[in-house]
């Protein structure tokens, strides 16, 4: 399996997170939305890695290795990364409290997230997926 098939199916497990999400939106789980949001953040920002040729780490917050390695991406792509790897920050500081909630002052995660966030969360990781699904056309297209 090559790199354009691995980013593909990162893609693909991204798109599914965000169906969870939107569902999970109209349900009022927000916490759930906040944290599909950034497991589809991760995995995109990871499936731009590998269409870069990087072997993406196995931690959950890649922004700063998308900003090492900006110059291996197309300019348009380049003058995204400092937003992308903020998305990919701030999901990142969300990803246990989200599924845990805050337990060293015992509050669970429906008492940490507002429809608000949970919106945000949604929309930052939408962004990303389609700025990544754009690269991968383009990278595809220069395959074929």
């Amino acid at each position: 399996m090559n790199n354009i098939e691995l980013a593909k199916s990162n893609l693909k497990q991204a798109e599914e997170r965000l169906k969870h999400a939107r569902e999970a939106l109209e349900s009022g789980n927000y916490p759930y939305v906040v944290r599909q949001s950034q497991e589809a953040v991760e995995l995109s920002l990871k499936g731009a890695l590998r269409l870069a040729g990087i072997e993406p780490p196995k931690w959950h917050d890649v922004g700063p290795l998308l900003r090492r390695e900006r110059a291996r991406f197309p300019q348009w792509f380049q003058e995204l990364v400092d937003d992308l790897a903020s998305i990919s920050r701030s999901l990142r500081k969300e990803r246990e409290l989200a599924m845990y909630g805050d337990e060293e002052i015992g509050v669970p995660p429906e008492e940490l997230y507002t429809r608000k966030d949970a919106t945000q969360a949604l929309e930052d990781a939408l962004r990303v997926v389609e700025v990544v699904k754009r690269l991968l056309n383009e990278t595809f297209a220069k395959q074929t």
